[in-house]
């Protein structure tokens, strides 16, 4: 008489088992990167947003906006936007323009705007040190 035994070995289960556990592991990575990756694309947007309101300012009025607050009471923006990095409107560092020989008692304003995020994207470089 032939017995037929059902079921799986200990070996099989533990195999399975861990070819589930690393693909796990793999697709939380790849989340993960995801995330990150499609903050990384916001904070590019809003840099582009907020730099080119800053160029359309200047363009209109001959002199850069006083603050970020500027672009947003004379209409060149809605809100100052959230750094997605951060998770805040207040961490923008603005880099000052350079002074106007012409008149030196001016407000100089504002040239340019960059992230205060103090992390590294994924393409290596610091958010800080984004054009």
């Amino acid at each position: 008489m032939k017995r037929t035994q059902d079921g799986w070995t200990l070996i099989e289960l533990l195999v399975v088992m861990t070819l589930i556990a690393v693909l796990t592991t793999m697709a939380m990575v790849q989340y993960r990167n995801s995330i990150q990756a499609s903050k990384e694309a916001v904070l590019k947007a809003d840099l582009f947003h907020m730099r080119e309101a800053i160029d359309q300012y200047y363009a209109d009025k001959g002199n850069y906006p006083a603050s970020l607050q500027s672009l947003v009471t004379d209409g060149y923006l809605r809100a100052i936007p959230v750094d997605p990095v951060t998770r805040s409107a207040d961490t923008w560092t603005t880099t000052p323009a350079d002074l106007d020989p012409n008149s030196p008692n001016a407000s100089p304003g504002i040239y340019d705007v960059k992230s205060g995020a103090d992390g590294v994207a994924l393409d290596g470089t610091r958010y800080a040190d984004w054009h």
